[in-house]
């Protein structure tokens, strides 16, 4: 089936079907981020108003207004966090049933694989997640304050592991591993579900993923505090709230990019184009620098074949041999390495594009000739013949639908902007969270003309902030946080960019590219539906922002 499927699918359906399937993901992960990254904030919330509350009980002297408003801001930020989850639950469904409809042949081919953690993630959705967010949303009354701090935050854990499975399944495309393709069957069969589950490139992905999320709930409720200081309104719910939001946003930024390394490395290891994509690095080598900013044109696919170096270079030393190998004297292969072939630090020569896609088509005429042979009642040995073929080339069996290697180099702008947009947000946000924190605590560490110093050029309040809060700052700290509300989603999608985008072209990596794995559609169907589900999601995402606009508008603490 799958032998000659780029011959008879049109180039406009493969086109629509991956806009649809791109603009689906990214207004989902629109919502996903917020969803975890409120989950932290409002655990923390309910835990003090839970702490307060067992002091009370153990006879220590706490103000029951206190409870009272630890409480009440727990219910704002549960109220913010069920209306962006219920947003998130919705595209998040869409988007599970476009692998059988728009891509009906990559769900054939391995299915039995990429189906179990769909399914995994399925049942913790609707039986984990379900019941507790309604035990938290409705459960005040019903059940004890310890039950219910556990309820929300297994609500939040229940969304995280959710994640973990979706993660797991993308992360299983960038990094087939755990499986065997069955000729008989013409299907990938898992044949190790701890392999496809515990892979060291999901677990790279899970964390820097949901950690980064993380930044993107911390920023948003920055932004909410702020907003709500700019109007001078829920003053203590903004001050204690925005110290918390701090907090979470330094400590995740930290981590982000501590987990991006770790990713980077991966990376390398397993995908060295997207790697070299993300450097518009041509020509690898040891001592690889790392690009701070370099000119590549962003509408333009440069021409890799003659390539040496992106023009108006500035490079950080040894940098990039680091990320990618941990020795600042490694090897890191560049475009043309990979397509012409190189030898790897360990001595092992990784064959050129144009051997692996004459192994691929041997892969490809070799299971042709088993499934023939085999429907003829062939002897054992001409089958075995065959299979042997197959299984000395089956590692390259994707290179088999390539036609030219230039399409095994991904969208070289894309990728090179994209990463350096999101490392550089990733650093404004360390920078910001560690000023905010000096702006909402008193720093007594800080000599005093340092502290004269950030006075004047606008970072601290003439007199440092005292134990009421940033009630004095400037006006435009505050117009500072809700702008960064945008920069923290984009700072996200571009991770999810340089991911997607670099594994192009391949929808598996190395075993089944984008064209071979649509569904046999007309095109104008496809662009029917993308049409549809884009005034779908945008009339969606504006019915979020104008119900999260008038809750905290109308909430008073």
């Amino acid at each position: 089936m799958l032998q000659n499927l780029f011959l008879s699918i049109d180039a406009g359906t493969i086109d629509w079907s991956r806009a649809q399937f791109a603009l689906t993901a990214i207004y989902h992960w629109l919502f996903v981020p917020l969803t975890l990254g409120l989950a932290v904030i409002m655990g923390i919330v309910e835990t003090r108003y839970y702490r307060r509350r067992q002091a009370l009980a153990k006879g220590q002297p706490v103000d029951q207004t206190d409870i009272d408003f630890w409480k009440n801001a727990a219910k704002f930020w549960q109220k913010l966090f069920g209306i962006n989850f219920a947003m998130g639950v919705a595209t998040g469904i869409i988007l599970e049933f476009e692998f059988g409809t728009n891509w009906s042949n990559y769900s054939w081919f391995v299915g039995d694989i990429f189906g179990a953690p769909l399914a995994v993630e399925g049942i913790l959705a609707f039986f984990m997640e379900s019941t507790f967010v309604a035990v938290m949303f409705f459960g005040w009354k019903k059940v004890s304050p310890g039950f219910h701090l556990a309820s929300t935050w297994l609500t939040g854990l229940g969304a995280t592991i959710s994640a973990w499975w979706i993660l797991v399944a993308n992360a299983w495309m960038q990094y087939p591993v755990g499986c065997e393709f069955n000729p008989d069957t013409m299907r990938n069969e898992m044949v190790s579900f701890a392999e496809v589950a515990l892979s060291p490139f999901a677990i790279d992905k899970f964390f820097h993923t949901v950690i980064s999320s993380w930044i993107v709930g911390a920023v948003f409720c920055v932004a909410v505090c702020s907003w709500y200081l700019l109007k001078r309104r829920n003053t203590r719910l903004a001050v204690e709230s925005m110290k918390i939001g701090a907090w979470v946003g330094l400590v995740a930024a930290l981590l982000a990019g501590a987990t991006g390394h770790q990713s980077a490395q991966r990376v390398g290891e397993v995908q060295p184009m997207k790697l070299a994509a993300m450097e518009a690095l041509y020509n690898g080598g040891t001592d690889q620098g790392l690009t701070a900013i370099a000119w590549v044109n962003p509408f333009c696919q440069p021409d890799y074949t003659y390539e040496e170096s992106a023009p108006l270079k500035i490079e950080m030393p040894y940098a990039l041999s680091f990320m990618a190998t941990n020795d600042f004297h490694g090897y890191v292969p560049g475009i043309n390495d990979i397509l012409n072939g190189y030898t790897k630090p360990d001595g092992t020569v990784e064959p050129s594009a144009d051997e692996k896609i004459e192994r691929g088509r041997k892969a490809i005429a070799a299971l042709s000739a088993y499934r023939k042979a085999k429907a003829e009642g062939a002897d054992e040995a001409t089958l075995n013949t065959q299979l042997s073929i197959l299984k000395a080339n089956m590692k390259y069996f994707g290179y088999g639908y390539v036609r030219d290697k230039s399409e095994l180099v991904p969208y070289i702008p894309v990728n090179f902007w994209a990463f350096r947009i999101m490392v550089g947000l990733g650093c404004l946000f360390i920078l910001y969270f560690i000023v905010l924190l000096l702006m909402v605590y008193d720093v007594p560490f800080l000599s005093i003309t340092t502290r004269r110093l950030l006075a004047t050029v606008g970072l601290l309040p003439e007199t440092a902030a005292d134990s009421k809060g940033v009630t004095g700052l400037p006006a435009w700290h505050y117009w500072a946080a809700v702008a960064l509300v945008p920069l923290a989603y984009i700072a996200s999608e571009c991770g999810w960019l340089v991911a997607e985008f670099g594994r192009q072209p391949w929808t598996i990596q190395d075993m089944l590219p984008t064209w071979a794995a649509v569904s046999d559609l007309q095109s104008c169907s496809v662009a029917f539906t993308f049409i549809l589900f884009l005034i779908l999601f945008t009339t969606m995402l504006a019915v979020e922002i104008n119900i999260l606009l008038k809750q905290i508008n109308n909430h008073k603490s």
